[in-house]
């Protein structure tokens, strides 16, 4: 089997990679998953005043924003890991209960799919896992 690329993307991704080494050996074994524990998760009055009904006092709480966040997540495909689980991590925060969490991501199915729904409840149930609490 060859090592050569068969597209521009991948002559493209093993060009960085390369780089990267060369720029610091230690990124050949770099995890993007490591930077989630640098994000803290905010307080609920913070998410309030930043994302909730702070301003708008008739408008959407942060527990709602978040959820209607992992709706959109999981509808492009629950490919941005890191944004699922620190938004997972954030509504817990917000208020939100597991079961929300999960009927929220489930409803998606419909519209995202059912491989994008079942990534996002992988995602997600790492984060509830961590949490530790049976909350439901």
């Amino acid at each position: 089997m060859s090592d050569t690329p068969k597209n521009p993307f991948e002559a493209m991704m093993a060009q960085a990679q390369e780089m990267a080494k060369a720029l610091n050996p230690a990124l050949e074994s770099f995890s993007p998953k490591g930077f989630e524990a640098l994000w803290p998760t905010m307080p609920k009055e913070v998410m309030e005043m930043m994302f909730g009904n702070a301003v708008n006092k008739d408008g959407l709480d942060a527990k709602t924003r978040l959820l209607l966040t992992l709706a959109g997540l999981t509808c492009q495909g629950a490919q941005a890991d890191s944004a699922l689980r620190q938004t997972v991590r954030h509504a817990l925060e917000a208020g939100a209960k597991k079961q929300e969490i999960v009927e929220t991501i489930g409803q998606m199915s419909v519209f995202a799919g059912i491989p994008a729904m079942t990534r996002a409840l992988e995602l997600a149930q790492d984060v509830m896992d961590v949490k530790g609490d049976d909350e439901t």
